[in-house]
């Protein structure tokens, strides 16, 4: 909903629309001190740095951050002078990510093989 003289703005509907999660999912966000939106009366009108956050968060929870760990992303954002403390923070965390999700790989490749195993044991036994 973009004013004419300012800097467009999305109402809670146009966000949840564009991304596909509930209105009930950004008020969440926005309780937990992520999103910041202007009030106008009862309406809430969010910028695009807050659809930017938005996105971000989405993307975050996609790739298994917790909330806390968007947050102090978020603020390291929003406090530093350049982006190099966020992008090591981001870094560790990833690779924190990545290592966990390597081991799980790991883990549902030895059950599949397990599970296979299995299969064929059970498999020759009903074909004796």
């Amino acid at each position: 909903m973009p004013d004419a003289d300012s800097t467009p703005t999305f109402t809670i509907t146009d966000l949840a629309r564009e991304f596909d999660v509930t209105t009930r999912t950004i008020r969440f966000y926005e309780d937990e001190g992520l999103l910041a939106p202007q009030r106008v009366g009862r309406n809430r009108l969010y910028s695009p740095r807050d659809k930017t956050r938005l996105k971000l968060i989405l993307r975050g929870k996609r790739l298994g951050f917790a909330l806390g760990e968007i947050r102090e992303l978020f603020d390291l954002y929003d406090l530093a002078q350049d982006e190099k403390p966020q992008l090591r923070l981001l870094l560790e965390h990833v690779s924190a990510k990545r290592a966990l999700l390597e081991q799980q790989k790991q883990d549902i490749d030895i059950v599949l093989a397990e599970m296979t195993a299995l299969e064929e044991r059970c498999m020759s036994i009903l074909n004796q």
